[in-house]
């Protein structure tokens, strides 16, 4: 059998199609580019038909960039932008309104009421999560309750609930299947990662019919085959892991205490526990890292809602550069003088503030600060994020954590920003030769189910280092930093608690 897989890697502002031989060289990628929608402050919705469109199109001309045809493939791994949530008609297939978008935060206030009600410990304690409008739940409840008579059709059996795997699985099967893996179950806070089911209990808190739901599988199995007509043949479809447990295999992250750390539109570190479910006590999530032949391994995850995005912003928004390959240079160029922060909660504030009211802010300015010192402050703060994750981490996991962070996604390939990060850090940092680590680790769950692939110890033998960054920042200076951006997030929060 051929040993070429191609992974589907649907994200939040793009969507992408590589195609891996079995030397997990690319052969072929396809890209594009969708539109947002922010129909009020802290809103954030896509168009389903973008995510379909673009699945469609990248998969055509992956296959064709690769000089192959859909009978050359050995099967699909599908990975996506978790927590997003989208509900369909299951005879027309059509959503019945835009997906919701783990950004979002329109359900703050029903998960303000939840937690009022002491709901949020028997909520931790079965899924692993905290009760906040990041995960899915309330988004299909949301959905239900704002879309005419969709609750009723909901409980009939009419309608289908997914997070965007499930939706683009639904519809590359033609309709036939509807499920998902246990990793994206694992974040719609309907689900319990223990006995590996959905639960009545949640779901008669959050208000969401199990008729609706999709049905669980391991991260690598048999998903169906694609409709004939979309790609010139039959493909199976063979893997599904949300973004974040795709890097992490990818990263070949496969004993526990092993750490990766995945920059792009956010940020999201993720560390391997094993088979050991460890409840956070720094307000860190425990999560499903991967399941496979029936076992579940467990990890802890921080996630930060805004990395990429600040560049964007400072692209889009401010319009203070033109491509963002610009800010690793200009933050090299900036005055050291000007201490600078930028606290990038456009959408709140992920692990371990978990502030869903709190909003973006800059301290430091002054008449000299320009573009170079804003560039270096965007930067700066998902290094200083990804140090409150990674001590949160520390403190909760009781074996021996790697002290080597294992790094993927657009922004390391800024030679700048990964030698601030171990700077901040004061930790090594290695950026791998294959940066598509979460492509690669959809792939390599589809490639192992078909057999092309090999096993984990396997897997990990080929990872390959590109470049390990070693900290080199004065203690001193280093706890001066630390110091005032911990002072600018102080500034930043709502909580009363947390002020």
């Amino acid at each position: 059998m051929s040993g070429f897989i191609l992974a589907i890697d649907q994200g939040t502002t793009s969507t992408r199609a590589i195609v891996f031989d079995d030397s997990y060289r690319v052969r072929g990628v396809g890209q594009q580019e969708f539109p947002q929608h922010f129909p009020a402050s802290g809103w954030v919705e896509h168009d389903p038909e973008d995510l379909w469109r673009t699945t469609l199109d990248t998969v055509r001309f992956a296959l064709a960039d690769a000089g192959l045809s859909a009978a050359d493939l050995a099967g699909i791994g599908i990975t996506n932008q978790r927590e997003t949530t989208v509900v369909w008609d299951r005879q027309t297939g059509q959503a019945i309104h835009n997906a919701i978008v783990w950004q979002d935060r329109r359900t703050a206030e029903v998960c303000h009421r939840l937690k009022a009600d002491g709901a949020e410990p028997m909520v931790s304690a079965k899924t692993g999560l905290i009760l906040d409008p990041y995960f899915s739940g309330t988004k299909v409840a949301y959905i239900l309750d704002n879309v005419s008579g969709a609750r009723a059709r909901a409980e009939a059996g009419a309608l289908a609930f997914g997070t965007v795997d499930s939706f683009l699985l639904w519809r590359l099967t033609g309709g036939r299947v509807h499920a998902t893996d246990a990793t994206n179950a694992s974040r719609t806070l309907l689900y319990d990662i223990r006995r590996g089911d959905w639960d009545d209990d949640l779901l008669a808190l959050i208000r969401v019919p199990r008729a609706m739901l999709p049905e669980v599988h391991d991260s690598a199995a048999d998903f169906g085959t694609t409709d004939p007509s979309l790609f010139g043949a039959a493909i199976p479809l063979r893997g599904i892991a949300g973004d974040q447990q795709a890097a992490t295999v990818g990263q070949a992250c496969f004993a526990p205490g092993m750490i990766k750390s995945t920059y792009g539109t956010g940020c999201f570190a993720v560390l391997n526990t094993g088979p050991d479910f460890v409840p956070s006590k720094n307000r860190l999530l425990t999560t499903i890292a991967y399941r496979l032949d029936g076992k579940t391994t467990y990890a802890l995850e921080g996630s930060i809602f805004v990395a990429g995005a600040a560049v964007q912003w400072l692209r889009d928004g401010l319009k203070v550069v033109e491509r963002s390959d610009q800010t690793g240079p200009m933050a090299e160029a900036a005055d050291p003088a000007q201490t600078v922060y930028m606290v990038p909660a456009f959408t709140g504030l992920g692990a371990p503030w978990w502030d869903a009211d709190a909003r973006g802010a800059i301290f430091g300015l002054t008449r000299a600060t320009g573009p170079n010192e804003l560039a270096r402050a965007a930067l700066e703060a998902v290094c200083y994020q990804t140090r409150d994750l990674l001590e949160a981490m520390r403190r909760d996991w009781a074996g021996d954590a790697d002290t080597v962070l294992r790094v993927d996604g657009g922004m390391v390939a800024s030679d700048w920003t990964m030698q601030r990060l171990a700077d901040l850090l004061d930790a090594c940092v290695d950026r791998p030769t294959v940066l598509e680590t979460t492509a690669l680790g959809a792939a390599w769950l589809a490639g192992r189910q078909a057999g092309v692939w090999p096993d984990q110890a396997g897997f990990s033998a080929s990872w390959r280092l590109d470049r390990r960054f070693l900290p080199a920042m004065d203690e001193e200076v280093r706890t001066l930093k630390l110091a005032g951006w911990a002072d600018a997030v102080r500034r930043t929060l709502t909580h009363p608690l947390q002020n």
